[in-house]
């Protein structure tokens, strides 16, 4: 086997922590249809797959145009990825669902301004949860150790495996969240949440330190 291979997927499955993004994406999508949640799995994984594709081929072209450092994502990503953590322990998204939801079914309510549904297969999972800094950063690191086609498959082949993994494991994770009840999701959720919110000031942390050389 290809040991640049074995050294992607390693490194990428480290990164994106499939099953840890897993409960998280449960979390968020609390309250949607099965239907719903695989939509939302696909989209997500196939959304980060083009967007670490893209980054692999013309990421470094890319950042030095804009005149972008990696450690630039880092702080912007956790700073978004903190907000998403507040609305996860605050219980904020459940609320806008339900009053969404009491909209549609209760006519007689007093008409309120709509507001277009949440799609969290995009932000936050799609970016920058799955195609975050790290993964971003893992990707072009490879591929710039990819001098012939050979190897450059080897690193797309890693990036491919880990997005199947990533598919499946947020695929299994809404079903497994259901089975454990509204109460006890209810908790984790918010115990998620609070993770999150720490992944997103070390995000910043990790940003800062090479913004400033430490």
């Amino acid at each position: 086997m290809n040991p640049l291979f074995v050294s992607t997927f390693i490194t990428l499955f480290v990164v994106i922590d499939p099953v840890g993004c897993a409960p998280i994406f449960a979390g968020l999508i609390r309250g949607g249809s099965t239907r719903e949640t695989l939509s939302a799995a696909l989209r997500a994984t196939c959304i980060a797959t083009l967007i670490l594709l893209a980054f692999a081929f013309f990421g470094p072209q890319f950042l030095e145009l804009q005149h972008i450092e990696l450690d630039s994502f880092r702080i912007a990503g956790g700073l978004m990825l903190f907000l998403i953590a507040l609305d996860m322990v605050f219980d904020k998204r459940t609320q806008r669902r339900e009053e969404r939801n009491e909209k549609l079914t209760n006519p007689d309510a007093t008409p309120v301004p709509q507001t277009p549904k949440e799609d969290i297969a995009v932000f936050p999972m799609a970016m920058p949860m799955i195609a975050g800094p790290g993964s971003i950063a893992a990707v072009m690191l490879a591929m710039a150790k990819a001098h012939a086609m050979q190897t450059q498959a080897a690193v797309i082949g890693a990036l491919l495996a880990v997005m199947v993994l990533t598919l499946a494991a947020l695929a299994a994770a809404g079903p497994l969240m259901k089975l454990l009840g509204t109460r006890v999701e209810g908790v984790i959720t918010r115990v998620l949440g609070v993770l999150l919110g720490a992944l997103a000031v070390q995000y910043v942390v990790d940003g800062l330190r090479g913004v400033v050389g430490l």
